[in-house]
C-alpha cells in the first residue's frame, strides 16, 4: 500500500441528485495500492446521504495544482 504523503490518484466525491440537476462537492482522496486493487480513501466528511464517487483528477485540475 502506498503512503498518504503523496498527491491522491484519485477524487472522492459526494453526490446528492440525479442527472443535470446533481450537486456533486470533493470531499477526499484516493491512493491507489501499489499491487493496483484497491485503495486507501480520505474523507473530510462523511455524507449520511447520496453517494460517493471515486474518479481520476481532470488535466486542468492537475495543473491548477502545480501552480500553487
Amino acid at each position: 500500500m502506498t503512503t498518504e504523503s503523496k498527491r491522491p490518484s484519485h477524487e472522492v466525491f459526494h453526490i446528492e441528485g440525479e442527472g443535470k440537476k446533481a450537486f456533486w462537492t470533493k470531499i477526499g482522496g484516493a491512493w491507489s495500492h501499489d499491487d493496483g486493487d484497491g485503495f486507501t480513501i480520505s474523507l473530510n466528511c462523511l455524507p449520511l446521504n447520496g453517494r460517493l464517487v471515486v474518479r481520476k483528477p481532470k488535466k486542468d485540475d492537475k495543473q491548477k495544482d502545480d501552480a500553487r
